[in-house]
């Protein structure tokens, strides 16, 4: 006789609703044994000022300028940015083949310290809640010139995840059209409103928090989980309790909430394997395209890559990028083991 469909124990598909694509999970293969590559894990500590990180207050930058002695966060012009604001507007298409557009833009860096040693789960809250509003000022300036249509935050922290840099920074990348991944949430967050009649991720927070099961952590006006439909092992994706658009729509008292949530739910993850744990995050919020936007729901998605321990991570190859994601881990038993960690960081034990 059969057994019994057990998703903790059998391969199955599950459905990504922001994007309306599907991942491949294979909870079986987290008993094989790993004989892959191992990543050197990051140096246990960092000077507090490093005379030769660019980022550094006073330090001269890749590109010549002289940062100022600032003491608490900075924000400047991208010395090589991916996008310019002066790119000639064209189009070419020679045919049904070859088609491209001129893409203009804004590209920024944002430090969070002037601290080189410090991430944002080290950091004082009244110091995390300086980035929370400096994330904010950066949307709400950049969404108001006619010229730009999306506003995209991110963070790639970690060696692993492609930092250059180690001082606490992240990114601002201001399009004139909305990017792909974004578009992909447009899309299915206006189809479940015209169909549902509510915002799809209201809906989909108060289910998992219904649920239980995939919830990490959570206060008065956030939570933070591991996605049912979660790619990298313990991806979170982080909410608003009440309908918010974007940053600005965040009253005082939820800027603070956002500050406690993102240091406790960063700390989980540096206890999770005692280190400076890696990941790439970003803010998806409305687009800056004029019109309506109520079925957009703001979030935050942390894509962190390491899988069993410091040093070795989920790569994304062979079938993942030839036919679907896939995962070993499922969100339930990612998000049970992210939940069972201290909330008190472990170089502070």
């Amino acid at each position: 006789m059969t057994a019994p469909f057990d998703p903790a124990e059998h391969p199955h598909r599950r459905r990504n609703l922001l994007t309306g694509e599907w991942i491949l999970v294979s909870p079986h293969r987290m008993k094989r044994p790993w004989q892959g590559q191992t990543e050197t894990a990051p140096p246990l500590s960092l000077p507090q000022y490093d005379p030769s990180c660019y980022l550094c207050p006073g330090n001269e930058r890749a590109g010549g300028l002289i940062n100022p002695n600032y003491t608490h966060t900075f924000v400047f012009e991208n010395d090589f940015a991916a996008l310019r604001a002066d790119t000639p507007d064209g189009t070419l298409q020679t045919n049904r083949f070859f088609q491209s557009q001129a893409e203009t833009g804004i590209c920024r860096v944002v430090c969070f310290s002037p601290r080189h040693d410090l991430t944002l789960a080290r950091m004082d809250l009244p110091d995390i809640r300086r980035v929370v509003d400096l994330w904010t000022q950066q949307v709400e300036e950049l969404s108001q010139r006619k010229e730009i249509g999306y506003v995209q935050l991110f963070e790639n922290r970690g060696a692993m995840m492609g930092s250059s840099n180690p001082h606490p920074h992240g990114q601002v990348w201001a399009t004139r059209r909305i990017p792909t991944e974004p578009a992909k949430e447009d899309r299915q967050q206006r189809a479940y409103l015209e169909s549902q009649g509510a915002p799809l991720l209201l809906d989909y927070l108060n289910a998992e928090l219904k649920a239980g099961d995939r919830v990490v952590v959570e206060n008065e006006d956030w939570a933070a989980v591991v996605p049912f439909w979660a790619v990298w092992p313990f991806e979170t994706l982080l909410l608003p309790r009440r309908h918010c658009q974007h940053l600005a729509d965040l009253a005082p008292e939820e800027r603070d909430a956002l500050s406690d949530l993102l240091r406790r739910l960063l700390t989980i993850y540096d206890n999770l394997f005692e280190t400076s744990f890696p990941y790439s995050m970003g803010w998806h919020g409305k687009p800056a395209t004029p019109g309506d936007h109520p079925h957009w729901q703001l979030h935050a998605h942390f894509f962190p890559p390491l899988l069993r321990s410091s040093t070795i991570r989920k790569f994304m190859v062979g079938y993942e990028m030839l036919a679907t994601p896939q995962r070993d881990l499922t969100a339930e038993q990612a998000a049970q083991r992210l939940r069972m960690q201290h909330q008190t960081h472990y170089l502070d034990r």
